[in-house]
């Protein structure tokens, strides 16, 4: 951290009247039970954030709409700090297929250096990862510790105040994971939901606030509730009516419906593209995975003739969009020149064909006369490792120099899919 430390508001008023709020380039644990309101702490930290005109990067394993329907019952109109980049939402694909991996702790450590990557590209003042829980099915605890306690200390160095939400232990394995990580973080926030009782007009329960670094006020615990458009609080507005009806909406404010909310076409996802330097570094070290286990894979570069540019037909913005879009998480893509290079985890020549096939089909026009004409401008060179590959470099100059010598590697796109 740089410069004195101070206090920022959290958007929870149980914290800020007690702790004064949360120390600028602190970070805090959010953990409670489903439908305790962990997501709804989250969009009041985001709230604050916006109100103060801070960038938030939100990253959530939410759809958009939902996010933005939950936004919306605290009166928060998100969309329109999306529309200004005070708010970045990154929706982030859970790991479904990493236990089937060779060594899945390695892969869902790609997850937390994915923040710090998000955060470089936006530097913003805070973050709210929600939730964590299904990146931490760690077999190796002290790996998961590692890698947490690495990443909390490149985002604090950057005196970006975080929040990461995880789900209640339900098992003692997982008790000792969230114990495990919460003694790193400045503090914590536990939510314990009590069981509901007929006639109970809001979802109650209590909420403990926990410091591990400052916060010398100490701990404190209170009754909460959850109530329309105050989301998350401890201040309970005193019942108007016996009648169960939804408080007057405060004047001055406009609740957008729904189904009037306007949707991002596409989802926001983490990107699996990466700069030459750190692709050269993945690289190498799945050229060293191969070496020690056997762990075969794939580079595929896609590349682009120029003069489809010229033609208006295809730019390799595009190309490379197409690509992402066929590739799964695990996969790697890195552009260099006129080529698309996407180093396929466990890859094979199906896969690769596989790839290829479906780039086809995120291509920007579904014409056939378009697809016709732009599949004389793209080429396919496609490498499988073996022990002749010393390192990443002698890997990427077989696809990367477009010297004449090389050129004749590469087939028409329309031959490689056979």
């Amino acid at each position: 951290m740089s410069g004195a430390i101070r206090r920022i508001p959290s958007g929870f008023s149980f914290i800020d009247k007690n702790w004064g709020g949360v120390y600028r380039g602190g970070s805090y644990m959010v953990v409670g039970p489903r439908k305790s309101g962990r997501t709804l702490i989250g969009l009041q930290f985001a709230l604050e954030a916006a109100k103060s005109s801070e960038v938030c990067l939100y990253f959530t394993l939410m759809r958009p709409k939902d996010l933005m329907i939950q936004a919306a019952s605290l009166n928060f109109d998100i969309q329109s700090y999306m529309n200004q980049n005070l708010i970045i939402v990154v929706r982030v694909a859970p790991p479904n297929n990493v236990y089937e991996m060779y060594n899945y702790d390695d892969y869902l450590v790609e997850y937390f250096n994915d923040i710090i990557t998000v955060v470089d590209q936006y530097n913003p003042s805070r973050i709210i990862f929600d939730e964590l829980t299904p990146f931490v099915g760690f077999k190796n605890i002290d790996y998961l510790q590692n890698a947490f306690v690495s990443t909390l200390e490149k985002i604090e160095d950057k005196d970006i105040t975080s929040l990461f939400v995880i789900s209640e232990p339900a098992t003692k394995k997982t008790q000792s994971i969230v114990d495990g990580l919460s003694q790193y973080v400045t503090g914590t926030i536990e939510l314990k939901k009590e069981a509901e009782t007929k006639g109970d007009r809001y979802h109650v329960g209590t909420v403990t606030i926990t410091p591990n670094v400052g916060h010398t006020e100490g701990k404190f615990s209170e009754n909460y509730k959850i109530e329309p458009f105050k989301g998350v609080t401890t201040e309970f507005s005193p019942p108007t009516s016996t009648i169960e009806e939804l408080p007057a909406m405060p004047q001055g404010r406009s609740f957008s419906k729904p189904t009037r909310i306007e949707v991002p076409s596409e989802p926001y996802a983490f990107s699996n593209v990466y700069n030459y330097n750190d692709f050269l570094l993945i690289l190498n070290n799945q050229i060293a995975l191969y070496k020690s286990t056997g762990q075969s894979f794939n580079l595929v570069s896609i590349k682009l003739d120029p003069a489809a540019q010229l033609r208006g037909l295809l730019t390799i913005h595009q190309l490379q969009n197409a690509i992402r879009l066929s590739t799964s998480k695990k996969d790697k893509i890195c552009s260099v020149d006129n080529k698309v290079i996407v180093l396929l985890i466990r890859g094979s020549m199906k896969s690769a064909v596989d790839l290829v096939s479906t780039m086809q089909n995120n291509l920007p026009s579904q014409d056939r006369n378009y697809i016709n004409a732009i599949l004389d401008y793209i080429s396919v060179y496609n490498v499988e490792v073996d022990d002749r590959i010393e390192n990443a470099d002698s890997m990427l100059e077989l696809v990367v120099n477009s010297d004449m010598d090389s050129t004749h590697y590469y087939q028409p796109l329309n031959k490689f899919t056979g």
